[in-house]
């Protein structure tokens, strides 16, 4: 573009308004699944930077757009909310944004729902009508059980059907179901509707576990179809909707997440093989899947085993756990806090609560 531009001459050169906005689009590199500034900024930063990403289809490739901050909040709990639930709402926006930051989002559809009470039985989820880049921690509706509206959140949108009969249906049967993420990403989309199903020929395909079918009766508003979604779930994670998509569970939002991210993975690597034909894939066995499985299990043990240690001024061994602070990683945890700086660097303000707010070790005299 520049090689370009200094070739023009000042005859033909175009107006000089129009040249500075070539130069502010150019500005900005463009990723095809991220969007981000390149350009640093704070947790407190400038949240109406402008960024850029590409729709498929879309004839320039830009769409300027700002930063809309994910905590809009403020400091104290509003009335009617729940304890902690500001910060369960901040974590929900966020992962609707980082879905979107993933390329995983289909326009105002789809679903992701945290449950704020177990008493109540109240869980939160979008808004329908607002792309994933515009939900924001006030404008997420809560709703119980059997639909009532709990809190309207800060717009004028409504709840959609489909979205809470699957998602009422996993939140009521599993109480371990905190988190409930679908999405119609088409790699899952295509391995759900096949008839081998998902395979184990990738390690990202065993690191998620067993897996759950559940058949495409229709679109889902019919809340008898509750009880067939509950039986075929069972106690399994992942359960793919044949010819729809897929429903991912956990007991964080970061669980969810990194359930969901390993399986997307999984699905894109599965397609990608496919055209090799199925007798030339190589299924993982079931003693390397098991074996896989009891390392996710395992997850903390074996981010404390991985603390590295260092020598001491007398050669003695020291053991670096006991210097750095003592934090407690739960699955998906480290990943997600992880993409969550990057967004607060972005100027996303997410208002996440860090496990670890500063990772970098002080410097020692």
């Amino acid at each position: 573009f520049q090689s370009t531009l200094s070739q023009k001459t000042h005859k033909n050169r175009p107006r000089k308004g129009d040249d500075i906005k070539e130069i502010q689009l150019e500005s900005f590199r463009f990723d095809r699944k991220m969007a981000t500034p390149n350009t640093n900024s704070n947790q407190n930063g400038n949240a109406l930077k402008r960024v850029n990403f590409q729709e498929e289809g879309h004839a320039s490739g830009y769409i300027p757009r700002g930063i809309i901050p994910v905590d809009d909040i403020g400091n104290s709990e509003p009335p009617g909310y729940a304890p902690g639930e500001k910060e369960l709402r901040c974590k929900l926006a966020s992962l609707y944004r980082l879905v979107d930051h993933l390329g995983w989002s289909q326009a105002i559809f789809n679903h992701i729902t945290v449950k704020v009470s177990d008493d109540d039985h109240h869980f939160l989820l979008n808004p329908f009508g607002l792309l994933y880049h515009e939900i924001t921690a006030s404008s997420l509706i809560k709703v119980d059980i059997q639909g009532n509206m709990i809190d309207k959140g800060s717009t004028y949108f409504g709840v959609n059907i489909p979205g809470f009969v699957l998602h009422s249906a996993v939140h009521s049967a599993r109480p371990d179901a905190k988190c409930v993420i679908h999405i119609h990403h088409a790699a899952c989309i295509a391995v759900a509707s096949m008839k081998c199903g998902f395979l184990p020929v990738s390690q990202e395909s065993v690191l998620v576990g067993n897996v759950s079918y559940h058949d495409f009766y229709g679109v889902l508003v019919d809340k008898a179809e509750r009880e067939t979604i509950i039986k075929n779930l069972g106690s399994n994670h992942i359960m793919f909707l044949r010819n729809h998509g897929l429903v991912v569970a956990g007991r964080t939002v970061e669980e969810a997440f990194t359930r969901a991210y390993h399986t997307v993975l999984a699905c894109e690597a599965q397609i990608t093989m496919m055209s090799a034909g199925l007798e030339n894939l190589i299924i993982v066995s079931e003693e390397a899947k098991q074996r896989s499985m009891e390392v996710v299990r395992r997850a903390q043990e074996m981010i404390e085993d991985g603390a590295l240690k260092e020598k001491a001024g007398h050669g003695d061994d020291v053991d670096t756990k006991k210097k750095a602070p003592q934090v407690r990683w739960n699955l998906g945890d480290l990943e997600f806090e992880a993409y969550m700086r990057m967004m607060d660097n972005a100027g996303y303000r997410t208002g996440y609560p860090y496990r670890l707010p500063s990772f970098k070790r002080p410097t020692e005299n």
